[in-house]
């Protein structure tokens, strides 16, 4: 038997770091995290991929991890990626997200 415990409200949680640091220190913010976090809150939302049991986009502080930035990570898998520009969020929507894949080229 299943309890709430045993299982997540989202089945992805995707949270993108949108640090920003003094000027001229290395930060996720600094390399247009932000824009790339809502460019796939709006996509999956576009895609019906959002609610409770489906995926969550979200902004966080620091991840520890601006020098391989912009980068994200996804719960409950523990995958970790940097993404440049948008056509990188799409494939990890569509790869990871959708079909379950990881995309090897983006994960740090």
């Amino acid at each position: 038997m299943t309890t709430p415990a045993d299982t997540s409200y989202f089945k992805h949680h995707v949270f993108f770091c949108c640090n920003q640091r003094a000027e001229g220190e290395m930060s996720c913010n600094a390399q247009g995290a932000t824009a790339l976090q809502t460019y796939a809150k709006e996509r999956v939302g576009e895609l019906g991929l959002n609610g409770a049991g489906k995926v969550r986009i979200n902004k966080a502080g620091c991840l520890g991890r601006c020098d391989q930035g912009p980068v994200l990570v996804v719960y409950p898998d523990n995958v970790w990626y940097t993404c440049i520009d948008q056509e990188d969020v799409d494939e990890i929507i569509s790869e990871h997200l959708q079909n379950g894949r990881v995309v090897e080229r983006l994960k740090i």
